[in-house]
């Protein structure tokens, strides 16, 4: 597994927590904040994992603005603001 960070953002849906990484458009669900979570670290190390395997992660995460470090590590965008809105 390539070493990457990336950010999550969890709301509540109904019942449900999502937890959504902006940087890779990927969310799962969960019935607590911390199973939600884990299980979107889940999809995110199978999403990782497919798009090797295919040869495509590299161009992924480069389209996504990831940038690597000098050890190697990509790291995502800076995500510098979340704000609710309303628009009346």
């Amino acid at each position: 597994m390539i070493p990457i960070d990336y950010d999550i953002i969890v709301f509540k849906e109904d019942e449900a927590y999502v937890a959504y990484c902006p940087e890779l458009d990927i969310s799962s669900c969960g019935n607590t904040i911390e199973h939600a979570k884990e299980m979107l670290k889940t999809a995110v190390r199978l999403f990782i994992e497919e798009a090797k395997k295919m040869g495509t992660l590299e161009d992924i995460l480069e389209e996504s603005r990831y940038k690597r470090d000098v050890n190697g590590r990509w790291l995502p965008p800076k995500l510098v603001a979340t704000e609710l809105v309303s628009i009346s």
